[in-house]
């Protein structure tokens, strides 16, 4: 019989990754302290260059260098000032990481970079066009990040004493697979990359990473099918999204997610808004969603625990501190409501 995935603690909550101000070790401390179960590795883009999602994965390529160049990150021929900023600002985060988890020893932690299709729709190549336009390059990007973040896990697992899961964020993904990214000259679009070249290369990764992997797709219609597919541990979706929830919930996209749930693999939910409302929101308000969710897919609200990862809707690096810290709270007792619902629930 094959023996069931090893996972975080059931009721586990945690954070997308982005946070709000440019205090490393501040950032760590809030997050270990509000998401004690499954915390997540800071990013602070307020930092600028370098500390954005693409600049932290830049910092994990191996053997392939960026800079910033006005319109983007383009691919150097060597490292120069930009990618050694990017990968000063990440060892400064790890050791801050590694300090706040020092006294909490956590059985788990997350840390999270832009997958290879996003990156690879992000960073240019010399000639000024999308690397996502040359064969070559992508698979080039896709396993010098894959070498990178090999090495970047083994560190993490080593230095905090816990289990990583490996979260892999693709926002650009939708516009990867329906061809919609403009190219250099502004007057076109980049060619529509076919599902089974993106799967194939998100399950090499998946493969190939010593660490369960999930995949964070925050767009209004995330390829949910597509992400169940590559062996990934869990996927991470904003269930606020009109087409994920309420009365614009699109039936096809229910359907996908319910699929999932009948492997057994989880949702990292993103429940919690990532700006502070006009009036502060009741926690059996947020937890609606993923009640409304489970009752649709006809699954009861007793597995919520084991299925549901409750999340910010996205990255927070738009909220103020206060808010920030709130929403990860918010999150964590979503997580323990579902464990141990409060009585009227």
């Amino acid at each position: 019989m094959e023996e069931p995935p090893v996972r975080w603690s059931a009721g586990a909550a945690t954070g997308v990754g982005s946070l709000p101000g440019t205090v490393a070790r501040e950032a760590a401390a809030t997050v270990v302290g509000e998401l004690p179960a499954l915390p997540h590795l800071p990013e602070l883009p307020a930092r600028g260059a370098g500390a954005d999602p693409i600049g932290r994965a830049a910092a994990l390529l191996v053997d392939l260098a960026v800079e910033v160049v006005p319109t983007a990150y383009r691919v150097t021929a060597r490292p120069g000032r930009d990618q050694r900023r990017a990968v000063d600002l990440l060892r400064g985060d790890v050791d801050a990481f590694d300090e706040a988890c020092d006294p909490v020893r956590p059985d788990w932690v997350k840390v999270q970079v832009a997958g290879p299709w996003t990156l690879a729709a992000s960073v240019e190549l010399r000639s000024g066009h999308r690397v996502l336009t040359d064969h070559g390059a992508v698979r080039e990007f896709t396993e010098s990040l894959a070498e990178g973040l090999c090495g970047h896990v083994a560190e993490i697992a080593a230095r905090t004493g816990a289990r990583v899961l490996v979260q892999l964020d693709e926002p650009s993904l939708p516009a990867v697979l329906c061809g919609s990214l403009p190219t250099a000259s502004g007057y076109g679009t980049v060619r529509a990359v076919p599902e089974p070249e993106v799967a194939d290369a998100l399950r090499g990764m998946v493969d190939q990473l010593a660490a369960p992997v999930v995949v964070h797709c925050c767009a209004e219609r995330p390829p949910v099918r597509l992400l169940a597919g590559i062996g990934a541990a869990g996927i991470g979706i904003d269930a606020t999204q009109p087409a994920l929830s309420g009365d614009t919930a699109v039936p096809a996209m229910l359907d996908a997610l319910g699929e999932v749930w009948d492997t057994g693999t989880p949702l990292l939910l993103g429940l919690v808004p990532v700006q502070a409302p006009s009036r502060p929101p009741e926690l059996k308000e947020l937890a609606r969603t993923a009640f409304d969710l489970a009752d649709r897919l006809g699954f009861d609200r007793s597995r919520l625990p084991e299925l549901v990862v409750p999340t910010p809707a996205c990255g927070l690096v738009g909220a103020t501190p206060e808010w920030a810290r709130r929403a990860m709270s918010l999150a964590r007792q979503l997580g323990e409501a579902f464990t141990d619902p409060p009585e009227g629930w």
